[in-house]
């Protein structure tokens, strides 16, 4: 969503990012070798996932940057400095919202909602979020956590009126809440893992309240490619085999790669893994209506808090351009 600001903001990032990932997916230093210039958030999971499945040798070229949300890396795709994000199904959401999208969803990844809570610092006296009522709670805006947090507050018989909500970045989100400016943190991923490292408490889970469709979004110029929608099928159906290999007995290799980007033991990178798997397999999937509709949900949840000003259509912003290739690079 944007505001006073933006623009200057948006111009920022595309001079940063642009010097950081080069230039539009095409070709390479004139030659023919199609780059595409991809996001991650917290840490570089799916470069290290192929290159441990030895699914890292593609024919064409791939620069991933790391960026703290989705939404910021749909904030680069806008921009022109990235060709393909990943997110949750909220970061769209907003990035559509002024009605000028200049990107499409093409992708869905089926994932783990694990890992997605409202936390309480160590020593808090709060233990529910019932006991957030006139508290300052810090959550990462436009993301997930957004989301789920509204949902566990009104099941609590509370409104976001209720609470002092503190648009967060997770970084800032952690320092705050140890030095006690924030009551209660609202985040996923590495920050909820580190959180609790230093003792946090979890009081709410996003867990059965998020879909576990995560999306994956490509600029309007990418897909005007050929080359660029082939390579981008590849990548993606090179993701589901990854994790495939990894499920096959390789749990072990992978939790090493995870502990060591995201600072926690073997053992307990394992276990987080096998449990995220076992609540729900990671795959890739075409674009379906249903995953389409659930996002629309979203959107529509977003509309009556208040945080969307206008009603959205989110199929306006989804496309099945990808869905051919992709599902050939999924059975091959």
């Amino acid at each position: 969503m944007r505001r006073a600001g933006g623009a200057l903001a948006l111009a920022g990032l595309l001079v940063v990012v642009l010097s950081a990932c080069g230039g539009p997916a095409g070709a390479e230093d004139g030659g023919d070798t199609v780059t595409l210039r991809v996001g991650a958030t917290g840490w570089k999971r799916e470069e290290a996932l192929l290159k441990l499945a030895d699914l890292d040798d593609t024919p064409y070229q791939v620069r991933w940057s790391l960026f703290q949300g989705g939404d910021k890396q749909l904030e680069a795709v806008r921009a022109g400095a990235l060709d393909v994000a990943s997110s949750s199904e909220i970061p769209p959401v907003f990035a559509a919202a002024d009605g000028r999208p200049n990107f499409k969803v093409v992708a869905v990844q089926r994932g783990t909602t694990l890992n997605q809570e409202v936390i309480a610092p160590k020593g808090s006296d709060i233990t529910s979020i019932a006991q957030l009522k006139g508290k300052k709670v810090g959550y990462v805006k436009n993301t997930t956590a957004h989301y789920f947090l509204y949902d566990l507050l009104k099941q609590a018989g509370l409104g976001w009126d209720d609470i002092t909500a503190a648009p967060l970045e997770p970084d800032k989100a952690l320092a705050a809440l140890n030095g006690g400016s924030i009551d209660a943190f609202a985040g996923y991923g590495n920050a909820i893992i580190t959180a609790r490292q230093q003792g946090a408490r979890t009081i709410g889970s996003g867990k059965d309240i998020l879909s576990g469709n995560f999306l994956w979004s490509a600029s309007d110029d990418t897909l005007g490619g050929a080359a660029e929608r082939e390579a981008l099928a590849d990548l993606l159906g090179r993701i589901d085999k990854a994790y495939a290999y990894v499920r096959d007995g390789h749990e072990q290799e992978y939790a090493k790669v995870v502990a060591a980007a995201t600072h926690q033991p073997v053992e307990q990178a394992l276990e987080e893994f096998e449990e995220g798997e076992a609540q729900r397999k990671t795959e890739v999937r075409a674009v379906t209506a249903q995953a389409t509709a659930s996002q629309q949900e979203v959107a529509d949840a977003f509309r009556g808090l208040g945080a969307l000003k206008q009603p959205l259509t989110v199929s306006a912003f989804w496309t099945d351009r990808l869905n051919f290739p992709l599902r050939k690079a999924l059975s091959s």
